[in-house]
């Protein structure tokens, strides 16, 4: 250093942050890193802003931001103030980066996973949060495409309630939520069934299915599986007459079929499980069982 004017060298700078001399002469030349002045002899020279900016500027390299981004963000931290409020930002973003790595590198040896499982693995966990919610908006989109009235937005806004960001430290169950959940709002099968799920007006016969007779499925189905009644035997019959109108009309209870042919899908009840757990909450008991019951009571009484 430069005991008169309180001034670094290029190789005094880089030996000060740790960064090879090269590199941050290549950040100098690129004007994320410029000098204060230079010596009588041509040298740039840098003070302690400089070492400072050097510091953020590893870091967010680290990030994965690229020069050009980096620059734009300098540009607004002219003063050492607001040099380390960035710098404690970006450091921050690289913490909650590392528990990621660490979470996947504990998800991997838990399930002893292959190479190939590793890179998948680490690349979803990787995701910022932005890259996240854009998983779920897309699926969203996909499966609702505009919902055309006020009720299915509603819908549409349930389907978006994954978490901003995962906790700063993930457990292991989290970590295997998120990457569940991304494969499986990937699954064109499962976006179908979301989409049809959806209904398309607020008259739709589907709105009262699931606010009305779902209290009853759970009652009443449920504690016929945990009863083991047969769904085809008589007294299956008697507890679907409690449960389903006996003179429900021929296209409302073919309508009620199809719903329950949806809602018996496994793939939406964990999808909402897996919600649950990235939120920290606890899902509730499950319920396919007694829809999946009640469908096959519906087609051994009241299908032709």
């Amino acid at each position: 250093m430069d005991r008169g004017s309180d001034l670094y060298t290029i190789g005094q700078l880089a030996r000060r942050v740790g960064v090879p001399t090269r590199t941050v002469r290549f950040w100098s030349d690129q004007g994320v890193l410029p000098p204060v002045d230079r010596s009588g002899g041509g040298y740039r020279r840098y003070d302690a802003v400089a070492v400072a900016r050097l510091e953020l500027i590893r870091t967010l390299r680290d990030l994965g931001l690229g020069l050009d981004a980096i620059a734009a963000l300098l540009a607004s931290q002219v003063t050492l103030a607001g040099l380390a409020a960035a710098h404690a930002a970006a450091l921050d973003a690289q913490i909650r980066t590392l528990r990621l790595r660490r979470a996947v590198l504990r998800a991997v040896a838990r399930r002893q996973s292959t190479t190939e499982e590793m890179t998948v693995l680490h690349k979803l966990a990787r995701l910022s949060a932005q890259e996240r919610q854009h998983v779920i908006d897309d699926f969203v989109a996909t499966a609702f495409d505009g919902p055309s009235d006020p009720d299915s937005a509603v819908v549409a806004g349930w389907m978006r309630e994954l978490p901003a960001e995962l906790p700063d430290d993930p457990t292991d169950e989290q970590i295997d939520a998120w990457l569940e959940l991304a494969e499986l709002v990937a699954d064109e099968g499962f976006q179908g069934t979301m989409r049809a799920m959806a209904p398309s007006t607020a008259g739709d016969p589907r709105w009262e299915f699931g606010l009305n007779l779902r209290p009853l499925v759970l009652a009443h189905a449920g504690s016929a599986v945990d009863d083991r009644v047969a769904p085809d035997s008589a007294a299956g019959r008697d507890t679907l007459d409690r449960i389903v109108p006996v003179d429900l009309p021929a296209r409302e209870t073919a309508a009620y079929v199809t719903w329950l042919e949806m809602v018996a899908d496994a793939r939406i009840e964990r999808y909402w499980h897996l919600l649950a757990t990235l939120n920290g909450a606890e899902a509730g008991p499950p319920a396919v069982p007694a829809f999946a019951w009640l469908l096959a009571a519906m087609r051994a009484h009241r299908c032709p």
